[in-house]
């Protein structure tokens, strides 16, 4: 990747933070979070549909039967894109509406409709990026055992060869988004769906995710070639100890091993963690290895996908009885700044964690898939969303971004989420992510502050001095 003015860690001509060229931007959606139409044209059940409409699990009983609508309003969101001209979007397949059972034969409708997408971003310039796995697993699939078993797995691989003979001219596949909330809030806590709360369950599912990210990337590949660039996007949480005590650097370290190096070292080093394997084996957790199952784990990435939003202070506690066994206590910071959802805000954060990547693993290229923060949004008299806090995020972590460039790091892409207020899993409706904002009433669109400022950076390619694009500091 080339180098330009500005991306050594020096500020450019004018003073902004340029980027190197063919630095990518975009944001980020997911089919149930933003499709609705769960009905339409043969579209199956997903574990996300049987999950939200039993009572109790989710925000105020909310759905995602309409959502956003996308399903009939892509064009819609297409064109708003275009105006802002914001260069790529990674948008996720839904597996119930390609194979409403999981299993069989692709559905015509489900492939076309994605078809559609492709070509309608393409159409108006923007770069399609295709994530296969955001969370909607059929129902079927789920009730025959769900990731627990490794038949899922190998029914993930007959949904990318069928994803990528009709979408061929896609050059960026994620393969499966966040395995550890899919696994461990899925199968662990039961906070998702589908709403098991067993360690044994969580940790097979961790383990056949990841299968299930090898075989795909095996039949993107043979279906693609070498054109394909095919990557996995992991929820990586850096885990500060509270302290220099032994104790609490212990409980750090404990964190840190089954959010990040659960997922990272096998992927990355061919092998799981021992300190983690063994304390989950102690708690009768145990991992369903396969002969070749480490070689076909780590599969060479051509990218890792980085999705960032906080950083965790912790503290030791109690191991008894605490969740896998790890013994954490979060420690409150005071005057920390902090988001809707009460995560800490932390650009730096993410220039730590990015440049720890870079140092400690073999990584491949780089890229943020998902970066950004719910705030209280709201449409003022003059019909504006002023979301002020939001530009300022985004201004921190472009930010950061910049900085572990300069470090040396070889990232080449930052994706927003989200283009659109939407549904937001456990949280339903009730937290705002997008720089658009979304009356879910009318489904009126209105682009935010925030999307006018982000905007600017990607059409400039830089973060200018005052933190807008470098074209620009007003952020309007």
């Amino acid at each position: 990747m080339s180098r330009v003015e500005g991306a050594g860690g020096q500020p450019g001509p004018g003073g902004e933070r340029r980027f190197p060229d063919g630095f990518l931007w975009g944001v980020s959606t997911a089919a149930y979070q933003v499709e609705g139409a769960v009905s339409k044209d043969g579209r199956g059940e997903s574990i996300w549909d049987r999950f939200s409409h039993a009572p109790g699990r989710t925000f105020h009983g909310d759905t995602g039967d309409v959502a956003c609508d996308q399903y009939h309003r892509i064009g819609e969101d297409v064109e708003l894109m275009a105006e802002l001209q914001i260069p790529a979007l990674r948008f996720s397949v839904a597996w119930p509406r390609i194979q409403p059972e999981g299993r069989g034969p692709a559905s015509r409708a489900g492939l076309d409709h994605y078809r559609r997408v492709v070509d309608l971003l393409r159409q108006h310039g923007i770069e399609p990026v295709v994530t296969l796995y955001h969370w909607d697993l059929p129902q079927p699939l789920e009730d025959a055992g769900g990731w627990r078993s490794r038949e899922t797995a190998l029914r993930f691989a007959d949904l990318a060869e069928a994803v990528a003979g009709a979408l061929s001219d896609v050059g960026l596949w994620v393969t499966v988004n966040e395995p550890w909330v899919a696994a461990f809030l899925g199968y662990g806590t039961g906070e998702h769906a589908p709403g098991a709360t067993d360690l044994a369950s969580a940790v097979a599912a961790s383990h056949h995710l990841l299968v299930a990210h090898g075989l795909a990337t095996r039949a993107l590949r043979a279906r693609l070639g070498a054109e394909a660039r095919v990557g996995i996007s992991l929820n990586l949480v850096p885990a500060i100890p509270a302290s220099d005590a032994p104790e609490d650097l212990a409980a750090a370290g404990r964190l840190d091993g089954l959010t990040n190096r659960w997922f990272l070292d096998p992927l990355l080093r061919g092998r799981y963690p021992s300190d983690v394997l063994g304390r989950l084996s102690a708690q009768g957790a145990e991992v369903p290895l396969v002969e070749g199952d480490e070689a076909l784990v780590a599969v060479p990435l051509d990218f890792l996908g980085v999705n960032y939003y906080t950083t965790r202070t912790v503290a030791a506690a109690p191991v008894e009885g605490s969740f896998a066994g790890l013994g954490v206590a979060d420690v409150d910071l005071p005057g920390a700044a902090r988001t809707a959802k009460n995560w800490r805000i932390d650009p730096e954060g993410l220039t730590a964690l990015l440049c720890r990547l870079s140092s400690e693993y073999p990584v491949p290229p780089l890229y943020v898939t998902e970066n950004g923060a719910a705030f209280c949004d709201y449409v003022d008299p003059e019909g504006e969303v002023r979301d002020l806090e939001r530009v300022e995020y985004l201004a921190g972590h472009v930010r950061a971004c910049h900085e572990a460039i300069a470090r040396g790091v070889d990232l080449r892409g930052y994706f927003v989420w989200s283009l659109l207020d939407n549904f937001e899993w456990a949280d339903g409706y009730s937290m705002r992510f997008g720089l658009v904002y979304v009356d879910y009433g009318t489904q009126r669109r209105v682009p935010k502050r925030s999307a006018r400022f982000y905007a600017g950076v990607a059409r400039d390619n830089a973060l200018g001095v005052e933190g807008a694009g470098a074209g620009s500091v007003s952020g309007q």
